[in-house]
This record gives C-alpha cells, sequence and structure tokens, in this order.
C-alpha cells in the first residue's frame, strides 16, 4: 500500500494512534507536552474548516526533564515497547512504521534548557539512546498546557489516553519561534490556519490569549513575531501562499485569493493586537 501524504486525516489518524500506544505503555499521563501538528485540531475543534494533519508527534520534554531521569527511562522504554526505534543519528527523533498504510511516524523530542546551547542535543542520563533536541522558544509549549483524552481504535478496540497538550497562547509563540528559525512553509501553514479557526474566536482572541500568558515576553519575541508580520504582509507573500496552498488541498472548493487575503488579514490584525499599547 501506498504511503499516505504527510499531512492527510490518515496520516493524522495513525500519528495519534501511535502516541497513545506510547502513552498507554508509559502507564499513566507522561510529564511531555504535544505541540506542532497534531495541536491545531484540538484548538479549532470547533470549525468546519479541517487541519490538515500530520504524521509528526513533537513533545515538549522540559517537564519531563525537570522530574528526573526516571522518567525519562520510563520514556525510553514506552517508545520500544510502542514498536519505535531511535534515529541512527538524531537521538531526539524516533520512527515507527505504521502497518498496513506504510507510513513512518516520527515522534520529535524538543527542549528549550537555558543552560544548553540553541539546536544542541541533549542526551537523558541512564537512557540507552534517548534525547532531545534544544531548541529556543519551545519552552512556550511547556508553559500552557491543556490535558486532553485523545482516543485510537484499531483492530475493533479503542484504547484513550490522557495526554498534556499546548494552549493556545503556548502554540502560537512556540510555532512562531520555529517559523522563524526554520521558514518551513507548514509553519505559517499552521499559524495561520489557528489564527483563523481557534475556538477563542479569531486572530484578536488569539492575540489576547498570548498577552494574558506571555506579556512579559513579547519584546524578547518581537524580531521573530515582526518576521511573521513580513511573511504575510501581501498576498504574494510566503505566508498566505503555503496556508492557501495547504487550504486548497483539504478543500477543493476554496478560492485561492480569498484564502489568501484571509491569512494576510488574520496574522495583520494578531500582531496589531498585541503591540496595540
Amino acid at each position: 500500500m501506498e504511503a499516505p501524504p504527510e499531512r492527510s486525516r490518515i496520516a493524522r489518524q495513525l500519528a495519534e494512534a501511535a502516541l497513545v500506544r506510547v502513552v498507554h505503555h508509559y502507564g499513566t499521563r507522561p510529564e511531555f507536552v504535544v505541540l506542532g501538528g497534531l495541536v491545531p485540531e484540538l484548538l479549532c475543534a470547533e470549525s468546519t474548516i479541517q487541519h490538515a494533519g500530520t504524521v509528526d508527534i513533537d513533545v515538549q520534554v522540559d517537564l519531563e526533564i525537570e522530574c528526573g531521569s526516571a522518567n525519562a527511562v520510563r520514556l525510553e522504554q514506552a517508545l520500544r515497547n510502542a514498536e519505535f526505534e531511535p534515529d541512527n543519528e538524531k537521538a531526539w527523533r524516533w520512527k515507527a512504521e505504521s502497518l498496513p498504510a506504510n507510513a513512518v511516524i516520527k515522534f520529535e523530542l524538543l527542549a528549550d534548557r537555558e543552560n544548553v546551547q540553541n539546536q544542541a542535543t541533549i542526551n537523558f542520563k541512564e537512557c540507552q539512546q534517548l534525547g532531545a533536541a534544544n531548541l529556543r522558544g519551545t519552552r512556550f509549549a511547556a508553559l500552557d498546557t491543556r490535558v486532553h483524552r485523545l482516543r485510537s481504535h484499531a483492530g475493533g478496540m479503542t484504547q484513550q489516553a490522557d495526554v498534556l497538550v499546548t494552549g493556545l497562547a503556548g502554540f502560537l509563540l512556540a510555532k512562531t519561534a520555529a517559523a522563524f528559525g526554520r521558514r518551513a512553509r507548514k509553519d505559517w501553514y499552521d499559524i495561520a490556519f489557528v489564527l483563523l479557526h481557534n475556538d477563542a474566536g479569531g486572530p484578536e482572541s488569539a492575540a489576547q490569549a498570548v498577552l494574558e500568558c506571555f506579556a512579559d515576553d513579547l519584546e524578547a519575541m518581537r524580531t521573530a513575531l515582526d518576521d511573521l508580520q513580513a511573511n504575510f504582509a501581501d498576498l504574494e507573500a510566503q505566508g498566505p501562499e503555503a496556508y492557501a496552498d495547504q487550504l486548497k488541498i483539504d478543500h477543493p472548493g476554496i478560492e485561492i485569493q480569498t484564502a489568501r487575503a484571509d491569512a494576510v488579514l488574520a496574522v495583520g490584525a494578531f500582531h496589531e493586537h498585541l503591540f496595540a499599547t
């Protein structure tokens, strides 16, 4: 069977099922916080517009690190029991092949430790091969969390797991930092999607959530937030193009120029509300 696209409903279902397996083998709710492409659908649960999904499971592990090496050992064993294997070159990335769809699910561990160089790998003590990539900005995900109950249906059985998931403010600042660092189209798509379709009520409500959680961090994030606005400055910019192109795949009936305009307006309103005073 041909592998599903990395951004598709099937991909998301497989990634979510893999995450549930990991938590099942962990034995209780882990301290890691889910961020990245699995989160937008949870933040936009009431929207009629469908998010693309992802095969990647990104987790922020600062809280796991603070709980000590026993938790890291437990997580490594849970990954192995859930049929994940470590990447030979990246200790922070583990992979599992999901059959029969032939999709490769990636479980990626991220941290944000001030005493460790940005983009360095943190190797967990007492673990055989488990590590985390130290990426500035991911800490926001661990400072704004909610508990979500995920469900997986396979082989006629239903499994469920409670996980910590980053909230609206944590997601937006962590994603903005990621977009500033790696210039990936998927980050611009995710940010625009969440600003437009979040359950809080739109870009101004999203900005208010950020102000309530992270007002003291805005100046430190100013360069990244200004860069986000610059990448959504007009209809031909990279941000609205990335958002509209992915939206067209998932919703063929949408009008490209309208989708681009929506993204431009959403990011503009978000940025304006953040720095209105």
